[in-house]
């Protein structure tokens, strides 16, 4: 397909064609065109089909109708090309919260032809550097309230050469007020990259899973259109940032692609989320296990009568939370499982075909099946699983894709069960991945951090069980010499990591130990601390 990116860095520093995985466009409403814009499809299509006066976004700071919203992402692509100078293909960084500036803004760079990287607001100076460098990102938009870190990052970052803050005053909304509402979108090819997304493997080390414009159709073409449903009347809510694929779908592209509205309030916390529910009426709501079981001691408080479709990803969902919120709420959380690389869910299920505690069937358009130790096929059994349909894993510039594709196939580095039935089970993680509270943290990150600090001698990350979260990060460490071990000292190497990487990373358990166990020629055994974990010990 002809591209329209004048930058082609992103295109170029794609796979080899032979090492991507099999793609496969079964449905009828998978046949894109050659030439397709997702930002054209989920908003300029929307104001050319007469939903202009609808709201597309709650907020507290106020709502914002169809037009609004597509006033605004005219008005930052004409910012980004008349005033900074981007050109098709440029990526541009977005670090912000969860509000209606960043829909626009994330608008907006598509409708541009831009690739949008958005980064989690909690990240730091030396997180934000890496993905700097990693994506060479030229532009970046951050909010004034984050704009700290990002300013320290720049300083290292010869790459980014635009710079814009947002928000009360920020220097976006003063260029914006010298631009027009309209914009001509970008032509770009169907198969353009719009969207890098940031993973961490189990080196730590940032794999970026690169998205074109049709993927961010498929995800709303699958899992939303057949299994979420959705109407024009629902009000969607949740927790996940739009730096999560998850989060991403589920409150912006889930919701203008059905036309419907999204909370946007920087909603943190389950009171806040309950508060947001009950104020906005919120009909469909993304969020983790996590958050569900922290919101049932407080639905008390609370009328979200409003609620008709809960869906949970990040994790998996356990019978006893899916129980205990059908009792508490009247609704049966939708269960899925999605992945990065994959862009959004990918296995589920919705009404009574849920089975509590299964994470359900392959969504439409896509299959899946279990792998054996070979790489032979399961129909059947507890294997590695493996997937494949219109969406699929692009490693940017990176070794790793032949780790996740093999024959065609997409390998999660998830263990699961099918049932006779065809059912989707669970099992475990296969690889050290730590997924707490719907997040997905890397250990040896953790590990990296915690030997800057002056206590640390050797240490070691392992995810733990637990009930609330799933599993926490627990770092089992060794002392330098000079230090003792004490709860203080486990604080303050708590707020060491926080304060070195983004605060959920760090370690919600600190064990002292005198040595860690390791093979003869010195590797970390931590299959050994994750075992006693599993048993108590």
């Amino acid at each position: 397909m002809a591209s329209a990116h004048v930058d082609s860095y992103v295109r170029d520093h794609l796979p080899q064609p032979a090492d991507w995985p099999e793609l496969v466009f079964a449905l009828p409403e998978l046949q894109y065109p050659e030439q397709m814009n997702a930002a054209e499809r989920l908003i300029d299509q929307a104001i050319a089909e007469g939903h202009g006066r609808r709201t597309a976004i709650y907020s507290s700071a106020g709502n914002w109708s169809y037009t609004e919203l597509h006033q605004a992402a005219n008005r930052v692509a004409n910012v980004l090309v008349n005033q900074a100078g981007l050109v098709p293909g440029n990526r541009v960084l977005l670090h912000c919260p969860n509000n209606p500036a960043l829909a626009a803004q994330w608008l907006g760079v598509l409708k541009a032809g831009g690739v949008v990287v958005v980064a989690m607001p909690m990240l730091r100076a030396g997180e934000l550097e890496t993905i700097i460098k990693k994506a060479r990102i030229s532009h970046a938009v951050v909010d004034q309230r984050l704009a700290g870190e990002i300013e320290t990052a720049d300083r290292a970052c010869p790459e980014l050469e635009h710079l814009l803050t947002c928000g009360d005053a920020g220097t976006l909304e003063a260029a914006m007020g010298d631009e027009s509402a309209e914009f001509e979108t970008v032509a770009t090819a169907s198969d353009d990259p719009a969207l890098l997304a940031f993973t961490s493997g189990t080196t730590g080390e940032p794999k970026v899973c690169v998205h074109f414009h049709r993927d961010i159709m498929a995800m709303a073409d699958t899992f939303s259109r057949h299994v979420l449903a959705p109407e024009e009347q629902e009000i969607f809510a949740g927790t996940p940032p739009f730096a999560f694929t998850f989060g991403l779908g589920g409150l912006l592209v889930f919701p203008l692609h059905a036309r419907a509205a999204t909370v946007l309030d920087e909603t943190s916390g389950p009171q806040a989320l309950l508060e947001s529910i009950e104020r906005f009426r919120v009909t469909t709501l993304f969020t983790a296990p996590t958050a569900y079981r922290a919101m049932l001691d407080l639905l008390g408080d609370h009328d979200i009568s409003s609620l008709s479709k809960c869906v949970s990803a990040g994790e998996t969902l356990d019978k006893a939370t899916s129980d205990a919120w059908l009792e508490a709420t009247g609704v049966r959380p939708i269960d899925g499982i999605g992945a990065t690389e994959m862009i959004h869910i990918f296995i589920s299920a919705a009404g009574h075909d849920i089975r509590p505690g299964a994470t359900g069937k392959p969504v439409p358009g896509y299959q899946a099946v279990l792998l054996d130790e070979a790489g032979n096929v399961m129909h059947q059994g507890t294997g590695r699983l493996a997937v494949k349909g219109p969406t699929g894993c692009r490693y940017l510039d990176d070794a790793r894709q032949k780790d996740y594709v093999h024959n065609g196939w997409n390998v999660t580095g998830d263990t699961y069960a099918i049932d006779e039935d065809g059912y989707f089970w669970f099992q475990a993680r296969n690889d050290d991945m730590i997924v707490s509270g719907g997040y997905n943290i890397a250990g040896p990150e953790v590990e990296a951090a915690l030997m800057a600090a002056p206590e640390v001698a050797e240490c070691a990350v392992v995810g733990a069980p637990d009930a609330a979260r799933g599993q926490i990060v627990k770092a089992y460490v060794v002392l330098a010499p000079g230090f003792k071990a004490s709860d203080a000292t486990a604080k303050a190497l708590q707020d060491f990591v926080k304060a070195s990487i983004a605060p959920y990373k760090y370690p919600r358990a600190v064990a002292f130990i005198d040595e860690l166990p390791k093979t003869r020629t010195g590797k970390i055994q931590r299959f050994r601390l994750r075992q006693g974990e599993e048993h108590g010990s």
